[in-house]
């Protein structure tokens, strides 16, 4: 490593944060990672071969890797909405876990085969079951983060969610009662500014969600959630804020799908192609990777390396889960009724 590219190293943004060399690689793998599944997904359901939808989280990739990498894994517990594939990655569920219920396998852990798509249950990472029903998880992670504060556990209680969900009842009330018991719990907002195909124009009458945390007595912050660095750094000052008994945080991380709301979905009818083609100038994939090489840990040898090596990890999951056990049929009642 040359001289001049030490001394920009030293001053890195990552470690002015409290993020090692490893820990930036780590998020950027589990960008890629994340990008190589729903990319594979995407085509998997275009040729017939998996069930339902898929719900892509291409663009979000920096919102949802820096946000949860804040969190204290095997402590904290998340709380993610069905957009969150990268969140579900980095909190440690495996590929092969996240293509399972789209096969509807009976190792889905998320429920045995019977879990639609995209609800990223797992009870050994302490992440909570989710409803199709937009918003729900909101008051389910405030009731978690009021249970942790009356029994003195150490939880900070993770939830995220689009901005279509912000017109829920479940945000208002969910905030509201965080803000008087003051929970440990932080609100995480990614806004890409469509609820399928309504804009955010016609949603709300002003500009950032996270202005009406003030409504609720906690901080609201914009971030711009291209930037995993930025986003990492706004997310560990409210899940410290949390911890030590200060209560919740707003956090609105303004980003873009850079595909259709699902694989059921066309968006040409209510975006611009040029639109798109703007933010996919921003792809916190390519910011991201381009910030790597700028401070000397990065290299093209090094991202064909990734690449293949997550390319192999999602292909290797596709191999199991099309030969993996389908669920008995005598389970068929099973957790419905008590045993």
């Amino acid at each position: 490593m040359t001289e001049t590219m030490t001394a920009i190293h030293v001053h890195a943004r990552h470690r002015e944060v409290g993020l090692s060399d490893a820990d930036i690689l780590e998020m950027y793998r589990l960008m890629v990672l994340c990008r190589t599944f729903d990319e594979h997904m995407w085509h998997l359901h275009r040729a017939g071969q998996i069930q339902g939808l898929h719900m892509s989280a291409m663009g979000h990739e920096a919102a949802q890797v820096g946000s949860t990498y804040a969190f204290q894994r095997g402590v904290d517990y998340f709380n993610p909405y069905y957009r969150g594939v990268a969140t579900a990655l980095t909190v440690g569920t495996t590929v092969r876990e996240l293509m399972l219920p789209y096969y509807g396998r009976a190792e889905d852990p998320s429920g045995g085969g019977r879990q639609i798509m995209g609800h990223y249950g797992n009870r050994r990472l302490n992440i909570v079951a989710q409803s199709s029903s937009v918003g729900t998880q909101i008051p389910h992670a405030v009731g978690i983060a009021f249970a942790a504060k009356y029994r003195g556990d150490p939880i900070v209680s993770h939830v995220s969610f689009g901005e279509g969900a912000t017109s829920k009842g479940d945000f208002h009330e969910g905030l509201n009662f965080a803000g008087i018991h003051k929970l440990p719990v932080v609100f995480i907002c990614e806004n890409n500014r469509y609820a399928i195909s309504v804009p955010v124009s016609r949603q709300m009458p002003i500009e950032n969600v996270a202005d009406r945390a003030a409504c609720y007595g906690m901080p609201g912050v914009v971030v711009d959630g291209q930037d995993v660095i930025e986003v990492y750094r706004v997310t560990k000052e409210a899940v410290d804020r949390a911890r030590r008994g200060d209560g919740p945080t707003l956090i609105e991380c303004k980003t873009y799908r850079l595909v259709p709301h699902s694989t059921s979905d066309d968006d040409r009818f209510y975006r611009s192609r040029e639109e798109v083609a703007a933010w996919r100038e921003r792809d916190p994939l390519r910011l991201t990777r381009a910030y790597l090489e700028g401070v000397g840990l990065w290299d093209e040898a090094r991202e064909a390396q990734l690449r293949d090596a997550c390319l192999r990890e999602v292909k290797e999951a596709q191999a199991y889960c099309e030969q993996a056990p389908d669920p008995r049929p005598e389970d068929v009642l099973r957790p419905v009724y008590a045993d």
